[in-house]
């Protein structure tokens, strides 16, 4: 009998096997008559994947089935790496240019340069109008320790040379930048939480303490989230006394507390995190930590409000499902998922909605309505509702929000000037540094003489009156040395250069810089 009892708790909750046999029958009988008897022919896989779509589409916004032919790559920015041959390039007038080597790569090993042009991967052409990225990743990927061949044209001197190289792990760097903006202030960007994340942070925490770091900026902006693991680990070098970074909780399953446990590298310096409308899950765990234990100040704007945990299941065709079973919440138990209780669209649209109600361009008053109130350790008032709400909001720059004058500053013509400028004058480009590339570097004039000269002649004066703007002009030659800055030093570089015009990292800066304002800030 109290064998019968228990074998009854455990099983109240799971279905019936025959019942989970007539279901997938049902779906089965119903895909078989219409091969059979369907007046045109149908594709069977097709059916299943809408008849999957079709059930997760009554489910959060974030349970997603992945087919068997996406998996690989949706796992690789996760996965911190994959194999090739290790070089960034980008496609200019029609060309693979070489853009970056990766250092101790397989490629530089190999004696690939950048500035390189690549003409063909092993016997397939890849210069001409109908090449894509994704077809020469496709190429240049392969098994570890696999052989390709690369014919490379020199850009100045024109030589071709054939170049075998076998092929290895190339990480995809999460870490982007780790560069000191003065001599106490640190900056580091994360794009996202990978299986590399913690070890890529560490390394770049410790260069920039031995560089003389007393402050740090942790820019978090963009950044999708990724794995938890990564985040709890970072936000523990900052967090003490085995402090509760987040626990999760669900219909089926218990709580779960992820705290800190070690002495963490950087738990008393001033810290400033920044983040935005697209900063999400660990984002926000790691933001929502150092927020509700008053351990620095949160800088930017709301963040995204995904606070749904995943775990990804394995199905037999290689296939996987990402199926929600908890929610995040913050120490204070603030959970960071948002409503999607108006349905998906809405949930999609939100984004749009907030920039058209100000919130994103004017006040936060917006984000401030309608939630609950939380404390945080030192009985600050934070709010839920989903997301983090920032300690200081700094709203979108709008005068750089013009579609006329972005289209300038991302657009081709720029890019193919700046990298025929960097070709041609790599000798003189030989700086220290990139503070001696900011110092001494004289060569926007002559760069955005080239550029007006490479734009169709209807369009020149248009960028011409814009050019003439003060504030334009100031920032459209500041984003040319900040992406030549990417050429010269790659990612530390740009960010570098960009941080001198960044309202969100100003503002940061000047809160990290008045004691007294930062200390009144985090409740202290």
């Amino acid at each position: 009998m109290t064998l019968g009892f228990n074998l009854r708790d455990t099983l109240r909750n799971k279905r019936d096997i025959q019942a989970i046999i007539q279901r997938n029958d049902r779906l089965e009988e119903i895909i078989d008559l219409i091969n059979e008897k369907y007046v045109d022919s149908i594709n069977g896989n097709a059916l299943y994947d809408d008849a999957i779509t079709g059930i997760l589409s009554h489910l959060d916004p974030h349970t997603v089935y992945i087919p068997a032919d996406k998996l690989a790559e949706v796992n690789e920015d996760l996965e911190g790496g994959f194999f090739g041959i290790g070089v960034e390039f980008s496609i200019i007038r029609d060309t693979i240019q070489v853009t970056s080597v990766i250092e101790n790569g397989p490629a530089e090993h190999a004696g690939v340069e950048t500035g390189d042009q690549l003409i063909k991967v092993n016997d397939s052409m890849v210069a001409g109008t109908q090449i894509t990225s994704e077809h020469i990743m496709k190429l240049l990927k392969g098994k570890q320790h696999s052989h390709v061949s690369v014919t490379l044209r020199q850009p100045i001197s024109g030589l071709i040379k054939q170049v075998p190289i076998e092929r290895d792990i190339v990480p995809v760097f999460s870490v982007e930048a780790g560069v000191m903006l003065d001599s106490i202030t640190g900056f580091i960007k994360i794009n996202r939480f990978s299986a590399t994340t913690y070890d890529e942070f560490s390394k770049a925490l410790k260069k920039l303490k031995a560089q003389g770091m007393k402050q740090l900026l942790l820019d978090l902006r963009d950044n999708p989230g990724g794995y938890l693991d990564d985040a709890t680990m970072i936000a523990d070098e900052f967090l003490d006394d085995k402090k509760l970074i987040v626990y999760t909780k669900g219909r089926r399953s218990q709580r779960v507390d992820y705290k800190a446990g070690r002495d963490g590298m950087f738990e008393t310096g001033k810290l400033a995190i920044l983040v935005d409308e697209s900063s999400a899950s660990a984002s926000e765990i790691l933001a929502g930590a150092i927020q509700d234990w008053d351990r620095g100040v949160i800088v930017g704007r709301r963040t995204y409000g995904k606070g749904l945990v995943q775990e990804q299941y394995e199905m037999e065709d290689g296939a996987a499902l990402r199926l929600t079973i908890a929610r995040y919440y913050t120490p204070s138990g603030r959970s960071i998922q948002r409503s999607f209780a108006n349905g998906k669209e809405a949930y999609q649209q939100a984004f749009a909605q907030r920039f058209q109600n100000g919130e994103l361009t004017g006040t936060d008053s917006f984000a401030l309505a309608d939630t609950s109130h939380y404390y945080t350790s030192r009985h600050r008032l934070v709010f839920g509702g989903g997301g983090i709400h920032p300690d200081i909001y700094v709203p979108y720059d709008t005068s750089r929000l013009s579609s006329a004058f972005l289209n300038m500053v991302y657009s081709e013509e720029l890019k193919n000037t700046l990298w025929d400028y960097f070709i041609r004058h790599r000798d003189s480009l030989r700086f220290s540094s990139v503070k001696d590339y900011d110092k001494n570097f004289k060569g926007e004039n002559d760069i955005i003489k080239s550029y007006l000269a490479a734009l169709k002649e209807d369009y020149r004066p248009l960028v011409k009156m814009i050019l003439k703007e003060p504030a334009q002009n100031a920032y459209f030659r500041l984003q040319i040395r900040a992406q030549l800055a990417r050429l010269l030093f790659r990612d530390n570089g740009y960010y570098y250069i960009n941080s001198q015009k960044d309202n969100v990292v100003q503002r940061a800066m000047q809160e990290l810089n008045n004691s007294n304002s930062y200390l009144e800030a985090i409740g202290r």
